[in-house]
């Protein structure tokens, strides 16, 4: 069986996708810089993974194994991911996230490889113009993170148009859950909830932003890799719901009785001092009918899953 490759297989929704295409029987090339403590695991665990080190930016790299293995669609999650660290390193986001993606698709134009899942971010669209954002809102994307993901995009589609490649962006927002490596909401507020450290945020309680359980994320990026035909070569994968700070730090407290959480008003930052540009939810009524996705995980539901998760200890 041709293999499904998996960039950025090692990291937070990569490893995700991996697990659950072993979990249902595919064969997967999985592919990173280094390989974590849960990709050794998950190829211990399944004959179907072949973890490979590699990076998208090497070339010869990437040229070689998909000459070589041909994998019959590739998951496109390395990158560079959130607005700070692109802020902090705009050249690395560029090189990482373009040229990255433009290995990935020169090497699919080359060996007869037509499909690729690219996962974009609702940072492409920058300021949200109204409280739910379709895929037709304007992308006016402000930070590094956004423009390097619209580039991505954009050359997606040259490249359909050029080669008849089909790149598939799905744009999801704020991906979450039990792993999510990065020091970021929810995870830090979850984190203090369990261990019972107080955490009072200076600012942001209004601030209202779709966020995506890594298992709704994984959801509808398989379906939209077992899709036979697309009609659209974008979609967003979200809840479909906008929770604002305040929102979230009531229901962890609901959750975790006794949890010493706060949010003042005024404008939400980013770890570094970033302003946020404002969000809201994704409109998700395209993928629920061409994909069949249906997100499982309100706020509430996936909050109460984190808690759970972090109780139980690692996985």
């Amino acid at each position: 069986m041709d293999p499904v490759l998996v960039t950025g297989a090692a990291g937070f929704l990569g490893s995700a996708v991996v697990e659950a295409l072993a979990a249902r029987g595919d064969a997967v090339l999985a592919l990173d810089l280094v390989p974590g403590e849960r990709i050794r695991r998950l190829a211990a665990a399944h004959a179907s993974i072949e973890f490979q080190v590699a990076e998208v930016t090497e070339w010869a790299r990437v040229a070689a194994l998909l000459q070589t293995r041909r994998p019959r669609a590739i998951v496109h999650c390395a990158a560079i991911v959130g607005v700070p660290a692109s802020v902090e390193a705009p050249f690395r986001t560029f090189q990482v996230n373009v040229e990255g993606s433009l290995n990935l698709m020169e090497g699919m134009r080359l060996f007869g490889i037509k499909r690729m899942l690219h996962l974009s971010s609702e940072e492409t669209y920058g300021p949200f113009q109204a409280p739910q954002a379709a895929e037709s809102h304007p992308q006016q994307p402000v930070m590094p993170y956004g423009i390097s993901k619209l580039a991505v995009e954009l050359l997606g589609r040259s490249y359909g148009e050029l080669h008849g490649l089909e790149c598939i962006h799905l744009r999801t927002s704020w991906v979450y859950g039990p792993g999510l490596p990065r020091a970021r909401i929810p995870k830090i507020l979850v984190e203090a909830a369990v261990q019972g450290r107080p955490l009072h945020l200076p600012a942001g309680a209004d601030f209202a932003v779709d966020h995506t359980h890594v298992e709704d994320g994984v959801q509808g990026i398989l379906l939209a890799l077992d899709k036979d035909l697309h009609p659209f070569d974008a979609y967003n994968i979200g809840s479909g719901t906008a929770p604002t700070l305040r929102e979230i730090v009531a229901i962890l407290k609901e959750l975790v009785p006794g949890a010493d959480l706060a949010v003042a008003p005024g404008p939400y930052r980013h770890p570094g001092g970033i302003a946020a540009v404002r969000k809201g939810a994704l409109d998700i009524t395209r993928a629920r009918p061409v994909l069949g996705y249906a997100p499982r995980f309100d706020i509430r539901r996936g909050l109460a899953d984190y808690v759970n998760a972090l109780r139980a200890g690692p996985r």
